[in-house]
This record gives structure tokens, sequence and C-alpha cells, in this order.
């Protein structure tokens, strides 16, 4: 294997898209920008949609447009339950256990809410950091400077050493195009998105080993 740092995303890629995490993360994001920043209802959705696709997240464009608190925001979208979404996978943690790799978390949470989401699938002993959207401000992924302040916080210099496992296209093809070997999971085919798709853990070795 060629790669000595994998950096993995953590929601809708460390658990499934299906258990309903994410989905209730955007409804508390839904609610703050009424609640909080008495934006009308009706135009919320058309707002997190052009500022999720010009600033990469709904935060980075709030921060752009808005006065508001960050750690506020996070605070209160990330304040939920993970015992009534998450369920530990002991495949999945024998898999990330064995690689012989730096492993990372990249994701643009924070760290707060990441250790959440990691004591809850009993993972977090696994990873030797966690790369939040502090981090890496005023970036977010899939800007190309993230990734240079990820691969900076892991102690890499060659991004072709380097592997990030994400759910997003978008996020994929920036890694990608940044000289990484991508891949796209939850997805059966890479599509140019990715160097390769993964929908089972228990393909990780094999994708990796083939390189």
């Amino acid at each position: 294997m060629q790669f000595t740092t994998i950096f993995f995303d953590l929601d809708d890629t460390l658990y499934p898209s299906n258990a309903g995490l994410w989905l209730a993360i955007k409804n508390r994001m839904n609610a703050y920008m009424h609640e909080r920043m008495n934006i009308p209802v009706n135009e919320i959705p058309e707002l997190r949609e052009k500022y999720y696709l010009r600033y990469g997240t709904t935060l980075h464009g709030l921060q752009k447009h808005h006065n508001i608190n960050v750690d506020d925001f996070l605070a209160y979208v990330h304040d939920l339950p993970l015992g009534d979404y998450l369920t530990p996978d002991s495949g999945q943690r024998s898999v990330i256990a064995s690689l012989p790799t730096r492993n990372l978390i990249f994701t643009n949470a924070d760290i707060p809410h990441a250790e959440r989401v990691l004591a809850a699938l009993n993972l977090r002993d696994l990873f030797s950091a966690i790369v939040d959207v502090t981090t890496v401000a005023p970036y977010c992924k899939p800007m190309p400077e993230s990734f240079a302040i990820a691969m900076k916080a892991a102690g890499e210099t060659d991004p072709s050493r380097c592997v990030l496992i994400d759910d997003l296209p978008r996020t994929t093809r920036a890694a990608k195009q940044a000289g990484m070997f991508s891949i796209l999971f939850g997805e059966t085919a890479a599509n140019g998105d990715a160097s390769a798709s993964l929908l089972n853990w228990n393909e990780l070795t094999d994708i990796l080993e083939a390189q």
C-alpha cells in the first residue's frame, strides 16, 4: 500500500445516510435560521442552497452575510440525542483498526460534534486527530485550501500518499484534483468524481492495496 494517511469524512460517511442524523441536523439548521435569525420559513431552503453552493456550507454563507455567533450555531444544530440515530458497527471498527495508515477525521462540523459521534460509534480511539471546520477556517471542504491545511495537520507533504473518503462527489472530486486518492462512499461507481467508490467497509482494504 502506497498510502500513509487517510482522511475520513464524518456525517453520512462513518454512519449510514439512512440513519437520519444528518437530516435531523439540517432540520436544526432550519430551526436556528428561523428562530434565532428571524428568517421567514419559506425563504430558508433557497437561501441554504445558495450558501451551500457558493460557500461550501450553510454556516460559511451565514458568516459572510449575517452577524451570527458560530459557536452558538454549531452547538444548536448538533444538539441531538445521538443514541437515537447511531449504532456501533463491529465490522466497520475491525476494518479501520486493521489499517496501517495514520487516520484522521476531516469534517465540516466541529470537534465537539465529531467527538460525540465517534463515541457513539465506538471509534474514537482509531483516529489520531480531528480536522474540523474551525481548523481549516476561513475555508471548508471542498475548497482546495482546506486540503492543504488538513495535510499540514497530519504532517503530510505529499498528497499522493493521502486518501480521502467522503460521501459528497464534489468533495471527492476536489480531493482528487488536489492530488489525493479519493473514495466516494455510498456509491457503486465513482463516475469520474473520485478515484474509487465504496459501498461496504469490507471492500476498503482491497481498494487501497490495489493501488
